[in-house]
């Protein structure tokens, strides 16, 4: 006579019971523990022993004894992982909130500014868990950010001219955005460079030869993006007279001609101030001292910069004035314009904000 095994608890599935089981074993994103775990769970309420139900899942008897027990007396919930305790935490919001006072208030002693390290030694804390600390608050004290403050004393009605001339730029006119990049070096590596291979970027001696230099003049037109420029061995204000003849001529008669231009010493010499009156339709908008980010034509030479001169080598003043006339063109094929965002409100906003902070650091 066979001896008789463990009764098997009694397993009744109710239809939303059933559905989501079904749901489970079948859906794709299912982990495969939780679709195996609901297919046992099926194959017992049909009425099988724990033995026929292991060998037609291929999984062990003690498996599916397992996830019967526990689905009768959890029903679904049980057939999820209960989340893992893990190890105690060791770093307690105190612990968190002096490394963030230490990282804001303090400097070390050997140097100007924290790192991780010279934190975890002060601290006695790991270097990893100030770096976890540091990332989780934004906290970067080896990083070092730049500004200047205009001492323009229209500075705010320059910044309303200039920004409500790209925001609303007038009927039958053209918005040029204009300046110079003065002194583009022309150099040569003193070794031959090395290609880019797999695995090894370009490789280049430190070193270079220089080859003279040359100026570059740039006219962005606001709402195209096309480019103007004019190459020229000085920068005087008889360069910046011819520049604004070159304007003259390639701005169709009928146009006014507004342009946007920093306040450098060329730009207002009584030459240039005879030829505006003599071209009435041309209006000049300064930008205020020590501001060239509202000069939206900027933004351009930073792109002809990185994608052209910086890495570029040129053996003399022609090559580099014949790779700058070629990035232009080629620009100027699919030229794409610069859209100003931010009104004079929100910029003068937000310098009252930052000028309340330096108020209040107490320096």
């Amino acid at each position: 006579m066979p001896r008789p095994g463990r009764p098997k608890k009694l397993l009744v599935l109710t239809d939303d019971e059933r559905e989501t089981l079904e749901r489970w074993a079948r859906r794709p994103k299912s982990p495969q523990s939780l679709a195996l775990r609901s297919k046992i769970v099926l194959a017992c309420a049909e009425g099988p022993t724990n033995r026929e139900v292991a060998a037609r899942l291929g999984v062990a008897e003690a498996t599916v004894g397992k996830w019967r027990s526990r689905f009768v007396v959890k029903r679904l919930d049980g057939l999820v992982d209960e989340p893992r305790p893990g190890s105690p935490r060791t770093v307690t919001n105190e612990d968190v909130e002096a490394v963030v006072v230490k990282t804001l208030q303090e400097k070390p002693d050997d140097a100007t500014h924290w790192s991780t390290r010279s934190m975890a030694k002060t601290t006695g804390m790991s270097q990893s868990a100030i770096s976890r600390i540091w990332r989780a608050f934004g906290l970067k004290p080896h990083l070092v950010d730049t500004f200047k403050l205009s001492s323009d004393p229209l500075f705010i009605d320059k910044v309303r001219d200039v920004v409500g001339l790209y925001m609303c730029p007038p009927d039958h006119a053209v918005v040029l955005c204009v300046d110079e990049k003065t002194q583009v070096q022309a150099l040569d590596r003193t070794q031959p460079i090395f290609p880019l291979l797999p695995g090894v970027p370009e490789r280049r001696s430190h070193d270079y030869k220089r080859n003279g230099t040359i100026d570059l003049y740039a006219a962005l037109n606001l709402a195209t993006g096309e480019i103007t420029h004019q190459l020229t061995a000085q920068h005087r204000a008889v360069e910046f007279k011819k520049f604004l003849s070159l304007i003259d001529k390639s701005v169709p008669k009928e146009l006014d001609v507004h342009i946007v231009i920093d306040n450098h010493s060329t730009h207002k010499t009584p030459a240039i101030k005879k030829w505006l009156l003599a071209h009435p339709r041309f209006h000049i908008h300064f930008t205020p001292t020590s501001s060239s980010w509202l000069n939206l034509v900027e933004r351009w030479f930073a792109e002809i910069t990185e994608k052209s001169i910086r890495r570029g080598t040129h053996r003399s003043v022609k090559e580099l004035a014949d790779s700058i006339t070629h990035w232009v063109g080629t620009w100027n094929e699919h030229p794409r314009p610069y859209v100003w965002h931010k009104t004079a409100d929100e910029i003068l906003e937000s310098l009252s904000r930052y000028l309340t902070r330096i108020v209040d650091s107490g320096h």
